[in-house]
C-alpha cells in the first residue's frame, strides 16, 4: 500500500520513542510505499510562541533563553538517538545552522520592534524544520534511505493568510507529486514537516495549531495514498475522555462526518480541516497509537459498515465556557438583529461556539470561551446595549456536553433518554441545541457537573459495549 504516516509531537519526544518510530517505519517499508509527516517535538511550538510573546514585550533576554532551551533539547536528542557518528555529526551541524538562523531572526524582530503574522509563521516553522532532520537521520541510522523536506520544499503552495493559510490544491498537487513520486519509487522515505507551507512568493505560511494532520491529508491526496495514518499518543477516537470515563472504548470505525464533529468537540488530535482533501477521493484514514502499534485504532471512512452505525458513538465535553443571554423587546420580528450581534462579535475576533434562540425572538443565548467572555460582554455593551439589546445576563464556568453519532438521525427517544439521564443524576441543563442533521445533540451544564453528565450518558447509551 501507499501510506502517509503522520507522527504527533508526543510520539517523537525521547530518544527511545524516535528509535521505535524509525524501527516501525523500517518494518512497514518492507511491504508499503511510505511518506512520513512530522509535528514539532513536544513543547517546541509552545516555546516558539513564548518567544514571539517575549519579543512583543521587548524582553530579548527571555526570547534568547527560550531559543537556547530549544537548541539544547534538540542537541541532546540528536546525541542520544543517533548511533553512527558520521550521521550524528552531520545532524548537529545542520542544527547549528538552524539555531544561528533562529537567533538572527530574533535579533531582526527585536530590532524592528514588531511581530507580524508573516514573521511569526517563519518563527513557528522552526519546530517542524528541526524535527524532520532528527527523524530522517534516525531512519538513515538504521540503514534506510531517507530525506527531510519542509512543507515549502515538498511543494505545498498556500494563500498568503499567515497563521491560518489554506492550500492552493491544484498547484500543490502538481508540485508535491512531482517531488515525492520519484523518491517513493526509489524506496527513499521522505520525512516532511507538517503545519507549514509557502505562499506563491515563497514566504513561509502555517495552517494553525494542529495543522500537521492537515499536511498529512494534503500530501496523501497529492500522491494518491491508499490510507493515511495519524499516529499519536492515543489508541484512536474514544467513546469518551478516558480521564473521565475509565471504561471508555476505542471506536473501531466512524464516518468522516462523525469524525469532523468529534474534532470540533474536543477530540484534540484532529485539525478540523483535515478531512477536506480526503472527501473527493474518499481516502480512508486511521487514527492510531505510535506506542501501541498492534492496536489498529479507529478507521475513518466515507461509508462505515452497518455494524458501526450505533445510535450514539461518543460523548464529548468542552469545559470553561461562558454563557451570554441577550434580551430585548425590540429584537422581536426585527430583521438583521442576529446579524448585528454576530457581526459585532466577529469584528472583535470572538468565536461563538453555540447559539440558541427562542421562537418569540425576544432572546438569543450564545456560548463563548471563558477567555473571550469579558471581551464579548464589553463589545456587546458598547455597541448594542440600549439600542437593540435591553439586557445581558452572563453565566461563567459552563461546559458543553455533546453526543455524536449518525445513528441518532431519525431515532425516536434519544433526547428523552439524554434528559431523563440528566434528571436522574440531578444535573441542571442550561441550554440545548441540535442541528437539522441530527448528528450531534449538544447542551450546556455547569463545569462542576461535567464528569457526572459524561459518565451518566456513557452508561445510558451503553458505550462501553461498543466493540
Amino acid at each position: 500500500m501507499k501510506l502517509v504516516l503522520k507522527y504527533g509531537g508526543t510520539s517523537i519526544s525521547t530518544p527511545k520513542d524516535i528509535q521505535n518510530v524509525a524501527k516501525h517505519i523500517q518494518f512497514l517499508s518492507k511491504q508499503n510505499k511510505l511518506a512520513i509527516v512530522c509535528s514539532a517535538i513536544s513543547d517546541t511550538t509552545d516555546d516558539l510562541i513564548e518567544i514571539s510573546q517575549s519579543i512583543k514585550k521587548e524582553n530579548k533576554k527571555k526570547a534568547e533563553l527560550l531559543a537556547k532551551n530549544i537548541a539544547n533539547r534538540h542537541q541532546q536528542l540528536a546525541k542520544q538517538t543517533i548511533k553512527k557518528s558520521q550521521i550524528r555529526k552531520k545532524l548537529l551541524q545542520t542544527f547549528n545552522e538552524y539555531f544561528d538562523e533562529l537567533n538572527a531572526l530574533i535579533d531582526g524582530m527585536v530590532l524592528l520592534g514588531e511581530v507580524t503574522p508573516r514573521s511569526m509563521d517563519y518563527l513557528f516553522s522552526f519546530g517542524e524544520r528541526l524535527s524532520i532532520q532528527i527523524i530522517s537521520a534516525a531512519i538513515i541510522d538504521i540503514g534506510k534511505k531517507s530525506i527531510p523536506l519542509t512543507g515549502k520544499e515538498v511543494g505545498i503552495v498556500t494563500d498568503s493568510n499567515f497563521g491560518n493559510s489554506k492550500p492552493l490544491m491544484d498547484t500543490t498537487r502538481l508540485r508535491v507529486s512531482k517531488t515525492l513520486d520519484p523518491l517513493i519509487d526509489k524506496k527513499t522515505i521522505p520525512v516532511i514537516g507538517g503545519f507549514v507551507g509557502a505562499d506563491q512568493h515563497g514566504h513561509i505560511t502555517t495552517f494553525g495549531r494542529g495543522g500537521s494532520d492537515y499536511s498529512a491529508t494534503i500530501i496523501g491526496s497529492c500522491i494518491k495514498a491508499e490510507e493515511i495514518w495519524l499516529m499519536s499518543d492515543v489508541d484512536g477516537l474514544m467513546t469518551a475522555d478516558p480521564k473521565i470515563v475509565k471504561n471508555s472504548k476505542v471506536l473501531p470505525e466512524v464516518s468522516y462526518i462523525e469524525a469532523v464533529e468529534m474534532a470540533m468537540f474536543g477530540a484534540k488530535q484532529i485539525h478540523p480541516r483535515t478531512f477536506e482533501p480526503l472527501l473527493s477521493k474518499k481516502t480512508p484514514m486511521r487514527i492510531r497509537s505510535s506506542f501501541n502499534t498492534k492496536n489498529k485504532g479507529t478507521l475513518v471512512t466515507s461509508s462505515p459498515s452497518a455494524s458501526a452505525k450505533n445510535t450514539v458513538k461518543c460523548v464529548s465535553s468542552v469545559s470553561h465556557n461562558g454563557l451570554i443571554d441577550i434580551r430585548g423587546g425590540s429584537m422581536i420580528g426585527t430583521p438583521g438583529t442576529a446579524a448585528k450581534i454576530f457581526a459585532t462579535l466577529a469584528d472583535a475576533s470572538i468565536n461563538v461556539m453555540m447559539i440558541s434562540q427562542n421562537p418569540s425572538e425576544s432572546s438569543i443565548t450564545i456560548v463563548v470561551k471563558n477567555t473571550d467572555l469579558d471581551k464579548a460582554v464589553n463589545i456587546l455593551e458598547l455597541e448594542l446595549l440600549g439600542k437593540i439589546i435591553k439586557k445581558l445576563e452572563v453565566t461563567t464556568d459552563m461546559a458543553i456536553i455533546a453526543l455524536i453519532g449518525s445513528g441518532m438521525r431519525g431515532t425516536v427517544g434519544v433526547a428523552s433518554k439524554v434528559f431523563g439521564s440528566m434528571a436522574k443524576n440531578k444535573v441542571n441543563v442550561s441550554m440545548i441545541t441540535q442541528g437539522s442533521s441530527e448528528l450531534n445533540l449538544a447542551f450546556v451544564v455547569k463545569n462542576s457537573d461535567t464528569k457526572a453528565a459524561v459518565k451518566a450518558l456513557h452508561e445510558e447509551f451503553e458505550l462501553s459495549k461498543i466493540n
